[in-house]
């Protein structure tokens, strides 16, 4: 799908990436499209899995949970199986928000966002301590965020992509 993006379809994706919550019509005029081609343009995108879903970021520090936790867990045993159960156990933990098979280095990095620290002792007990399989977890600690961005690169990623 990637290389039948048009310019259309880039120019979308960019307006969208930044606010999904605009009308159609809006949506219309920030491309320079009609508001019925935006649309089918947008329906497409979805279809095809290139818009996987659309949702509200929220604000963590406004709900309380203020510790981000970026951990990285390796594994003792590395076989598929293994690899796998642990990264269904993760993806079921509420409060780890990505996970990622890695190489070089620990088996996964994890983020995971909570209240404070007895919080993340409750998560890491129940996702890393009561596997037998989990060799090392090393965690860190955010003490600021920079930057924190939910944008893929659009226009860098299809020129490339020619």
């Amino acid at each position: 799908m990637e290389n039948s993006l048009d310019d259309l379809d880039r120019r979308i994706l960019e307006q969208l990436q930044t606010d999904s919550a605009i009308t159609n019509q809006e949506l219309a005029q920030r491309v320079h499209a009609s508001p019925p081609t935006c649309l089918r343009r947008v329906r497409r995108l979805h279809e095809t899995g290139v818009i996987e879903k659309q949702v509200a970021i929220v604000n963590p520090q406004k709900l309380g949970n203020t510790l981000t936790a970026i951990i990285e867990v390796t594994l003792d045993v590395q076989t598929a199986e293994a690899l796998h159960a642990f990264e269904e156990r993760a993806v079921a933990e509420p409060a780890i928000l990505q996970c990622y098979r890695v190489s070089q280095g620990p088996d996964f990095v994890l983020i995971a966002q909570v209240a404070d620290m007895p919080a993340y002792h409750d998560m890491a007990h129940r996702a890393f301590t009561s596997d037998a399989n989990v060799r090392n977890v090393r965690t860190f600690f955010s003490i600021h965020r920079s930057k924190f961005e939910t944008r893929t690169p659009v226009t860098a990623a299809a020129e490339q992509n020619r």
